[in-house]
């Protein structure tokens, strides 16, 4: 009988049972039988390590256990080894880089608008009534710079500002407003002389520093990448802070307000105490000052209202000084629209500066206003059509579109542009946006030489007074507006604009700009450059008593300091900055100390000439800043409602 069992590799196994053979001998038959399978199939693996000793079977690979990844040995230390290798290499290699010498390069020199804008804002400081609490005894009731300027500054109870680095300027007329009995204003010291003189007259000083407010406005990174920004601040924080003592700045209704401090008229054969007259150096002023105060000046009021309420915006961080100057221009706004009137109707200020009409004030005082408050009442009078009309909107005629510092309709108007551009109030208010940015872009084609709006000299520069003297103060602020507006379309990704059938890109404005700018610069037939100090031909007799008169510890009385006035020789004085009158119709000029009308530098015409080159510095790359002038202006659309509450049944 046979008995079948399981073979352990896989196949059958017979074993006889009435086999009588011995245990060991079934052994050695089972050890014979096993050779045998196992020298005739093939065994895997697995199988041949249970019959092969522990020294038969193959090595095992290693592993490196990281937790999240088993990878082997052998990988783990070529890739650790690779990584400490490029790791050596890569120090070695910043090692030697490092330790070879190189040339540094520093960044790249300002553009030319950006060194002029630094030299042009130096003129204010030159300009200032310097007015510090000195802790010496000043006896007489007159205007008084007796020491030296080093001595002063030495026993001053406050500095001047560190940007007021003209060594040859002093404090001058502290008592202005004290030694005039008639006046009730008795702290007048302080604020900026017009030009070449040493009269202060508030019209055209309020109107620079409007200008220069809006350029901050729109140009704050500009100023701050040329590190100016702290400076024209402080020039314009000395202006407004002149205004605020010219009326009751506390008050929230006045009647009155100064207007002049000094006197220029000579006509009537007025010559001590008069500033025409006399050619001093204004720390050398030995006489009273009389104060001009007005009661029905509209225009003034409304101009310093302007003045005040963009300074206000540019002093927006400072709660405390922003809010007194909108206060202050609130005031005076509300003076100007109650007692009408123009401020030189009647007095010598219409030999110098004459106003021919309020009208333009209180579309661009109400503009501003408006900007620094927020109030619709303001927005509705700018854009009262009938106001409008008045300020000559829909005129026309030989001057329109020029910014000047009697008509401000052009500055106001695209002004406006800007408000319709980015916030498009609408209803009821668009009708006269629409209409001023539709003049605003008739006036840009009238700046552009394909048209004959205005004519220009051989050289270039455009004839916006017509031929009249003393071009380049109109000049400057025309290429002002055009740099704005240009950026105001790039900002709003308009491209340009149409001039009738044409379209014009807004690269056409800018280069407008820079033409007239450059002329000023020195890209002129006289290669002459009319901003003082730029350039190395430059005039060199300005009309200007503190530049002309050395400062040599020699006081020059009245008619003393005609010598220096009549001299040929130049200026001992530089007076670094100023913007002179410029040149006449046939690109001449003459470089003649006693011809203002060439070489005189005014405040006004210098502050359109700032605003014009911190637009155009530095390229179009940093355009303006949208939003600052809108920082108190609420939303144009009442906020949605929130969303109602989930519904629960």
């Amino acid at each position: 009988m046979s008995m079948y069992g399981r073979d352990p590799w896989g196949g059958p196994l017979e074993i006889n049972a009435a086999d009588s053979a011995t245990d060991d001998e079934r052994s050695r038959n089972l050890q014979d039988y096993d050779r045998a399978a196992l020298s005739s199939r093939q065994l895997d693996e697995t199988q041949q390590s249970w019959l092969l000793g522990p020294t038969e079977q193959k090595k095992k690979k290693k592993y490196v256990d990281l937790g999240c990844i088993i990878v082997s040995r052998k990988i783990f230390v070529w890739t650790v080894g690779t990584i400490l290798a490029v790791g050596l290499v890569s120090g070695f290699i910043a090692l030697i880089v490092k330790l070879v010498p190189r040339h540094h390069h520093g960044p790249p020199p300002p553009d030319n608008y950006t060194q002029a804008l630094h030299k042009a804002l130096m003129f204010f400081n030159a300009q200032r009534s310097h007015c510090l609490c000195v802790s010496v005894t000043v006896r007489s009731a007159f205007c008084l710079s007796d020491f030296p300027m080093r001595r002063i500054l030495a026993s001053a109870a406050g500095k001047l500002p560190k940007h007021n680095n003209v060594s040859w300027r002093g404090n001058s007329c502290l008592n202005d407003g004290k030694s005039d009995s008639s006046t009730i204003f008795k702290d007048l010291k302080g604020g900026y002389y017009d030009a070449g003189d040493a009269i202060k007259f508030n019209f055209p000083a309020s109107f620079a520093m409007t200008m220069l407010s809006w350029s901050v406005i729109e140009y704050r990174a500009k100023y701050e990448a040329a590190g100016e920004l702290n400076h024209v601040k402080e020039i314009i924080k000395w202006g407004t802070d002149y205004f605020l003592k010219t009326f009751n700045s506390s008050a929230d209704s006045i009647d009155r307000l100064v207007a002049q401090v000094g006197q220029g008229d000579t006509s009537g054969g007025s010559t001590t105490h008069n500033d025409h007259y006399c050619w001093m150096r204004p720390e050398d002023i030995d006489y009273s000052r009389p104060v001009a105060e007005c009661h029905a000046c509209s225009d003034l009021a409304a101009e310093m209202a302007a003045a005040l309420a963009a300074a206000s915006i540019v002093f927006k961080d400072n709660k405390a000084y922003s809010e007194k100057l909108v206060h202050g221009a609130r005031t005076l706004f509300s003076f100007s629209r109650q007692q009408r009137g123009r401020y030189s109707s009647g007095t010598e200020a219409a030999i110098f500066y004459n106003s021919t009409m309020y009208w333009d004030e209180y579309v661009w005082g109400g503009a501003w206003l408006y900007y620094a408050t927020g109030n619709n009442s303001y927005l509705q009078l700018a854009t009262t059509r009938g106001l409008a009309k008045h300020a000559g909107a829909f005129w026309g005629g030989p001057d329109y579109g020029v910014l000047s510092w009697d008509n401000k309709l052009a500055g106001a108007q695209v002004l406006l542009s800007r408000l319709r551009l980015f916030l498009s109030p609408g209803y009821p208010y668009e009708d006269m946006l629409m209409t001023f940015h539709n003049q605003t872009n008739i006036i840009m084609c009238s700046y552009l030489p394909y048209f004959n709006s205005f004519n220009r000299t051989k050289g270039g520069l455009i004839q916006l007074n017509h031929g009249r003297p003393q071009p380049l103060q109109y000049v400057v602020n025309a290429a002002f507006l055009a740099a704005v507006y240009s950026d105001y379309l790039d900002a709003a990704d308009i491209p340009g604009w149409y001039c009738g059938p044409n379209f014009y890109s807004t690269d056409i404005l800018r280069e407008f700009a820079k033409t007239q700018i450059d002329y000023i610069l020195g890209k002129n037939p006289r290669k002459m450059s009319y901003l003082v100090g730029f350039g190395s031909h430059y005039p060199k007799h300005v009309h200007h008593r503190g530049a002309s008169i050395p400062k040599n510890k020699i006081k020059y009385n009245c008619k003393g300091g005609w010598r220096w006035r009549d001299s040929k020789k130049p200026n001992p004085n530089t007076i670094v900055g100023a913007m002179v009158a410029g040149p006449d119709s046939h690109d001449g000029f003459h470089d003649v100390r006693t011809n203002y009308n060439y070489t005189e530098p005014t405040l006004a015409g210098n502050s359109g000439l700032v605003a014009a080159l911190v637009a155009l510095s530095g390229g179009k790359g940093l355009g303006i800043d949208k939003n600052t002038m809108f920082s108190a202006v609420p939303p144009m659309f009442p906020t949605p409602p929130p969303p109602p509450a989930p519904w629960k049944p």
